[in-house]
């Protein structure tokens, strides 16, 4: 940079880049000029910050986690005894039973001390803050229809600004993007005590960004966009192609968390995290209703992406899901006490050597027996994919549900004796405060006591929690009729559309239980007839 100095003439205050960073070409070719490969600046600044949030021993992160699942189930267990003969769901005070809720969710405080949300990210995404520090900016816009130039107060123009914003909402909203949503670094998309949805247009992606965290919010039915000139800072807009119809995607970003969201029905994946993404944490959402639910690594010729670092935690894989819950290559991942309720074809898959560690998982096989192993390993014979490190510890395997370990020589081998047990996988079926809570998405949340569940729609899980309960109910002629529930049974119903006053529906009878997950609008002040059962559901 001493060159800077020795201009002479009229252009002698020509300095160049003094004082900035040396950028070091490493591709001659020009072939491009609206869309430059890896070389150009935001790619290599990707690849830096990747290579600086890759944890050369993921095991400690992975035991780090347990750990505070551990103490959270032993705080939850002490507070208990102060709520003997509370025993409605949705009565009674504020509970959190995994680490990351109990950071926040059940302080009073939580809607003026909102950025205390920072300090709970756990797993890969821990180093999350997103917005910390910065000014919180309220969206009071819910229009997207301008992507060039975004006015002020929509959330499309506080993702693309510069500084660290923590990005809330005036209102219920429903926003349609009208292109992909490039999202920043140092943003917290924030959406607790409103009902957000962002729907029926196209996807969020967060590209060559980091320190991002997207909260309670949900995504469904989003469709490719058709690209175009897209703004993603003040000063830059940009050629876009078409998205690709993601729910999110996360492409070369670092630092992410996306927490506590309700995805379904979109037109590619729920979650893609692509192209050296790493550092990322998916914890306590729902996700319903959709084929290729979480990619993670899109190619099998990128072996860059052996640094991807995830951690799955405390989701429910619901109903309507087919595979990929997530389907893996190259890194490292970390699942962890989830609820898989639902798959048709396989849980976990994977290629090119993934290394997946699954931990106090319950899961539940679908009746179709050719469907029952959790586990799908593509495009390698049982030679090869012998010695990949796929491992389960303390899962729960129901209705036949078999995973298949393997594990040997590898460049990232571990002992099994290194990792921390997890909470069991029981934690989400036979007590009545599981790890993985029903309430993704906390709509108002204000009125925690309420827990109102995910939205426009309310997921009753496990209306009956006692595992041994009598209950009276009437029969069509009046009398009385007693049933005793002898341990907990999960009824999946699927019906469309949504239950409403006056619908019917006929549950059999399984072992002496009647517990059922029913999906209903809510605000409905209704009794729900039970055809089989015989009871009058009055509070749900």
């Amino acid at each position: 940079m001493r060159l800077a100095r020795c201009a002479q003439g009229f252009g002698r205050h020509a300095t160049g880049g003094l004082g900035g960073k040396i950028y070091i070409v490493t591709d001659g070719a020009d072939d491009d000029a609206l869309e430059p490969r890896a070389g150009a600046r935001p790619q290599l600044e990707a690849r830096a910050r990747a290579e600086a949030a890759y944890h050369p021993n993921p095991i400690e992160v992975a035991n780090s986690l347990n750990r505070a699942v551990h103490r959270a189930v032993r705080e939850e267990s002490g507070s208990r005894r102060k709520l003997l003969g509370l025993h409605k769901k949705f009565a009674g005070p504020c509970t959190a039973t995994n680490p990351i809720d109990r950071c926040w969710r059940c302080r009073d405080d939580w809607a003026t001390d909102r950025m205390r949300l920072a300090r709970c990210a756990q797993g890969f995404g821990r180093h999350a803050t997103g917005g910390l520090g910065g000014k919180i900016y309220i969206v009071t816009d819910g229009d997207d229809d301008d992507v060039l130039e975004p006015r002020p107060g929509t959330l499309r123009w506080a993702v693309i600004q510069n500084e660290p914003l923590w990005i809330i909402f005036a209102r219920p909203m429903l926003i349609k993007l009208k292109e992909e949503l490039l999202v920043g670094s140092n943003k917290t998309i924030d959406g607790r005590g409103v009902q957000l949805r962002i729907a029926d247009g196209a996807q969020v992606t967060v590209q060559y960004a980091h320190n991002v965290i997207i909260h309670n919010i949900h995504v469904n039915d989003l469709i490719v966009g058709k690209g175009g000139r897209i703004r993603d800072s003040p000063q830059h807009a940009g050629f876009r192609t078409q998205s690709d119809g993601d729910g999110v995607s996360v492409f070369g970003s670092t630092d992410v968390w996306l927490d506590h969201l309700s995805l379904a029905t979109c037109q590619d994946g729920l979650i893609d995290v692509i192209d050296q993404s790493t550092g990322v944490t998916i914890s306590n959402c729902h996700l319903t209703n959709h084929n290729d639910v979480m990619l993670f690594g899109s190619s099998d010729s990128n072996p860059k992406d052996e640094i991807m670092q995830i951690t799955v935690a405390f989701n429910h894989f619901g109903r309507g899901l087919v595979q990929r819950m997530p389907r893996c290559r190259w890194g490292f991942f970390h699942v962890v006490n989830n609820d898989y309720t639902h798959w048709l074809m396989y849980a976990i898959g994977g290629s090119k050597n993934p290394t997946i560690i699954s931990q106090g998982n319950r899961y539940i096989a679908p009746p179709n027996l050719a469907a029952k192993l959790i586990t799908k390993r593509l495009y390698a014979e049982e030679s090869e994919w012998k010695n990949w490190v796929w491992h389960s510890e303390g899962d729960l395997m129901l209705n036949d549900a078999v995973f298949t370990d393997s594990g040997g020589p590898n460049q990232r081998k571990f002992e099994k004796d290194d990792l921390i047990p997890p909470k069991p996988g029981s934690l989400n079926y036979n007590t009545t405060k599981p790890l993985t809570r029903t309430n993704y998405v906390l709509w108002k949340a204000q009125a925690r006591s309420q827990i109102m569940g995910v939205g426009l729609y309310n997921y009753i899980d496990n209306i009956i929690e006692e595992p041994r309960k009598i209950i009276t109910t009437k029969d069509k002629d009046g009398k009385d009729q007693r049933y005793e529930l002898t341990k907990p049974h999960s009824i999946r119903c699927s019906t469309d559309p949504i239950l409403k006053p006056g619908n019917h529906i006929e549950i059999p009878k399984i072992n002496g239980s009647h517990v059922l997950d029913l999906w209903i609008d809510v605000g409905l002040s209704t009794h729900l007839h039970v055809e089989g059962l015989g009871a009058t559901v009055v509070r749900l």
